[in-house]
């Protein structure tokens, strides 16, 4: 029994020694509460309710609600969200977020694959070893998962030491470069100032972007770096533009791959909402192991709690990322589905 009065059952494996607890899915972890009651707090939490906020609509205290949600980030992401390891997915995005741990500058690495966040960690530096660290705690839990599993494919803005990290852990897959961020480079920098021109060159760069085979596309490269030099003066736009069209033998690897992400807009996305995450709570204060946490139990959370409901229009029975992708749900709850998910912290070895 338990501080709610909740009988627990446990049993042990001879085998082993190992000793394993039973408990329903209407009560959290460590019977720290009931589902009903902290449901609704942890919805909030989403986007980014700071504790003492929690504390004035709902009880407790501030530790008592940051205890709940950091809870989560001790359980894989990646086994807590793919139930069968035929849905893990082989095609990734990846990118680095910057954010801040008391004043100084980190990199929340991001990696979403089939809607789902899939690894989250935080890295002190933007270095190829530093990254690899990072990344790397996506690729032991997914082996986890599934020991065979590898990766064919990773979208990255093209950051080298991004790519480094992923040939590291992955030496097979294919880096493919973000044609998003390309074209988002040349507008930034380019759009107030040579307006008609810059549409011009914009229509011509996404008329790359539809072509249906590499054939077309390396022709469209080609055309519109003639149109470039013979259009725009040097500079910045004339740069730009030129860059692009350099980056194509990056872009056209993802016509061998039909799966591919050709655009990072899966983890940009989400992304968005990290960076409003991170900025409603103030940033990071603690340590760095405080702040993985706190970006672990959010990549967990966010995969399971529920759209939108105009998000979700018809789609009723599939409301949320992980559901989606596995295609099922243990429970209509969206929090007590978590709970069965992270069965035995989501680890399968």
């Amino acid at each position: 029994s338990n501080g709610i009065g909740l009988r627990v059952s446990r049993f042990g494996i001879l085998a082993t020694n190992d000793v394993y607890s039973i408990c329903p899915s209407f009560v959290m972890p460590y019977m720290a509460g009931l589902t009903s009651d902290v449901e609704l707090p942890l919805f909030y939490q989403r986007f980014g309710v700071p504790y003492w906020a929690l504390t004035y609509g709902f009880g407790r205290n501030d530790m008592y609600w940051y205890r709940m949600v950091t809870s989560f980030a001790r359980c894989s992401i990646v086994g807590t969200t793919v139930k069968n390891s035929e849905c893990l997915p082989k095609d990734v995005v990846a990118d680095e977020k910057h954010t801040s741990l008391k004043g100084q500058k980190v990199y929340g690495a991001l990696t979403v694959g089939g809607g789902c966040l899939l690894g989250a960690s935080v890295s002190e530096s933007a270095n190829e070893v530093a990254l690899t660290e990072s990344y790397g705690k996506f690729a032991d839990e997914a082996k986890n998962v599934d020991p065979e599993y590898h990766v064919e494919t990773v979208n990255t803005d093209g950051w080298k030491a991004t790519g480094n990290a992923w040939k590291t852990l992955f030496p097979l897959c294919t880096i493919i470069y973000c044609f998003l961020h390309a074209f988002i480079s040349i507008r930034d920098r380019c759009k107030k100032k040579y307006k008609v021109l810059f549409n011009e060159i914009a229509e011509a760069v996404w008329d790359i972007f539809k072509a249906e085979n590499k054939r077309s596309f390396s022709q469209r490269i080609r055309r519109l770096r003639e149109k470039a030099l013979k259009k725009i003066s040097k500079g910045i736009f004339l740069d730009k533009v030129l860059a692009l069209c350099d980056k194509g033998p990056h872009f056209v690897k993802a016509y061998d791959h039909p799966n591919a992400h050709r655009t990072s807009n899966m983890v940009d996305r989400l992304m968005r909402w990290l960076d409003r995450y991170v900025f409603n709570m103030q940033y990071f204060h603690g340590t760095l192991v405080s702040a993985e946490a706190g970006i672990r139990a959010w990549a967990i959370l966010r995969n399971f709690q529920p759209y939108c409901a105009r998000t979700v229009g018809n789609r009723t029975e599939l409301a949320c990322a992980a559901t989606e992708l596995n295609g099922f749900k243990y429970c209509d709850n969206w929090l007590e589905n978590l709970l069965v998910a992270m069965s035995m912290g989501g680890y399968r070895q």
